[in-house]
C-alpha cells in the first residue's frame, strides 16, 4: 500500500497569474502544502501535477525528498477542467493499486500542516470510513434568499458558545482509496469521515487580498519560529495537554483518559534525536504512569506541586541549562516553568496567563496532537 499526496497546480490562473508560485511569506505558494505533505509521516510520495514549465522549475528547487513532478495534459488544465479530471488522468497513467490511498491536497490552502495530514489519515483508519475530508466548524447563522432560517431557530436564538454550528469544507485535504476514485469518479465516496481543523484555516487563496490575510494568519499561528533551538530536555504536563482535560468514568467509577497516538510518536521522534523526555504533572494516577511507561518517557514525576524545582533538578542531572528545556502546559501552575525555560509552550485552550508567557502556542488542542506539533517544531528548528 502506498500513500500518495497529489497537489494539482496549473499555470493559467486568471485572477492571479501564476498564483501557485506567487510568494507567500517568502516562499512560493505551492511550497507550503508540498512541505506539509513531505513532512507528514504517513505520506510516501508527493506528486505536483502541473502544465507549467515555470512551476515545474520552481518546485524542483524545493529539494523536498518525497516530491516529484507529473506533467498534466493541457486539456485538464483549463478554466473549465475539474480537479477530478486530473486526478483520474494521473491514476490512469500510473501503476497504482486500488488499495493505495490518494490524498488530494489543494495548494490554495497553505495553512494545512503535516500534523493535520497525519491526523486525517489516523481519523480515516480509526473510523472505518471510506474517505475523509478536512472541515472547520462554522458558527454563522444562515438564511435563504426567501427569508427562511436554515440552521437555527431565530425565536430561540442560541449563544455562540452554546451553538454547535456546521462543519464547512475548507478545501485543504481529501483522502480516498484509488479504487473508489476510479469507481465513483469523485474525491469522496462511501462512508465519509470529517476531520476538524482550526477555524482560521477556512480561508483559501482565490483573490489577491487573500494573500494578505493568510500572511497575517501564518505570522500569528505558524510564524512563531525560533531558529537554531538547542533543546536537550522535553517535558510536558498531562491533563489538558496529552489529554483533552476531560474526566471520564466507567460504570464502576474507574477514571479513564483519552490519549492521542500522534503524541506517543512525538516521544519516539525526540528520543531518536537524543533529546530526553518526561512528564511532570500534579496528578498521581496509574493511568498516567502506564502511559509514561508505554511511550518510554525518560522522566516521570507525579503529584508535583512545584514543577520548576523539578526542572531545575533535572537540568543539574543532565548538566544542561534552563534554556535547553522545552515544556508544554495549560494551567497556572505551569506558568513559572514556561517563563524561565528556553521554549515554554501552551495549548490554545490554556489559561490566558499561561498563553501570555508562552513562546509557542500550538494550533492543535490538548489531546489532539499538541505534543506532536511541538516535537516537530523543535526538530525543524534545531541546530
Amino acid at each position: 500500500m502506498t500513500n500518495i499526496a497529489f497537489i494539482p497546480v496549473r499555470g493559467g490562473s486568471k485572477s492571479i497569474p501564476l498564483k501557485n508560485i506567487k510568494l507567500l511569506n517568502g516562499m512560493p505558494l505551492v511550497y507550503w502544502t508540498a512541505k506539509a505533505a513531505n513532512d507528514a509521516v504517513c505520506i510516501d510520495k508527493v506528486v505536483i501535477a502541473t502544465d507549467s514549465l515555470k512551476i515545474k522549475e520552481t518546485v524542483e528547487n524545493f529539494n523536498l525528498s518525497k516530491v516529484e513532478i507529473y506533467e498534466r495534459d493541457k486539456e485538464n488544465a483549463q478554466d473549465t477542467s475539474s480537479t477530478e479530471s486530473v486526478m483520474l488522468e494521473y491514476i490512469n497513467n500510473t501503476n497504482l493499486s486500488n488499495d493505495d490511498y490518494f490524498f488530494l491536497i489543494q495548494a490554495t490552502s497553505p495553512l494545512l500542516k503535516s500534523i493535520d495530514i497525519d491526523g486525517m489519515f489516523e481519523t480515516l483508519k480509526s473510523s472505518s470510513a471510506d474517505s475523509v475530508l478536512s472541515c472547520v466548524r462554522n458558527k454563522r447563522f444562515y438564511w435563504s434568499e426567501e427569508g427562511k432560517n436554515l440552521n437555527y431557530d431565530y425565536t430561540n436564538r442560541p449563544r455562540r458558545q452554546d451553538f454547535k454550528g456546521l462543519m464547512m469544507e475548507n478545501g485543504a485535504c481529501y483522502i480516498n482509496k484509488v479504487g473508489n476514485i476510479i469507481k465513483d469518479k469523485n474525491r469522496l465516496s462511501g462512508k465519509i469521515a470529517v476531520y476538524e481543523m482550526p477555524e482560521y484555516t477556512a480561508i483559501e487563496i482565490d483573490e489577491p487580498d487573500d494573500f494578505l490575510i493568510i500572511e497575517k494568519l501564518m505570522n500569528k499561528y505558524q510564524g512563531q519560529s525560533q531558529t537554531n533551538l538547542d533543546i536537550k530536555l522535553f517535558l510536558t504536563d498531562c491533563d489538558g495537554v496529552m489529554t483533552d482535560g476531560g474526566m471520564y468514568y466507567s460504570e464502576n467509577g474507574d477514571e479513564q483518559k483519552k490519549f492521542n497516538t500522534l503524541d506517543g510518536m512525538a516521544f519516539e521522534l525526540l528520543r531518536n534525536k537524543g533529546i530526553k523526555t518526561g512528564i511532570i504533572t500534579g496528578e498521581n494516577t496509574d493511568i498516567v504512569r502506564l502511559r509514561a511507561k508505554k511511550i518510554k518517557a525518560d522522566e516521570v514525576f507525579l503529584g508535583v506541586k512545584n514543577k520548576l524545582d523539578i526542572v531545575i533538578s533535572l537540568c543539574k542531572k543532565y548538566n544542561i541549562s534552563l534554556k535547553q528545556v522545552a515544556y508544554i502546559g495549560d494551567d497556572i501552575n505551569d506558568t513559572a516553568i514556561i517563563k524561565n525555560i528556553g521554549l515554554g509552550c501552551s495549548v490554545p485552550n490554556a489559561m490566558p496567563q499561561v498563553k501570555k508567557e508562552a513562546k509557542y502556542i500550538t494550533i492543535a488542542g490538548g489531546g489532539k496532537g499538541a505534543v506532536r506539533e511541538v516535537a516537530e517544531y523543535i526538530l525543524k528548528n534545531s541546530y
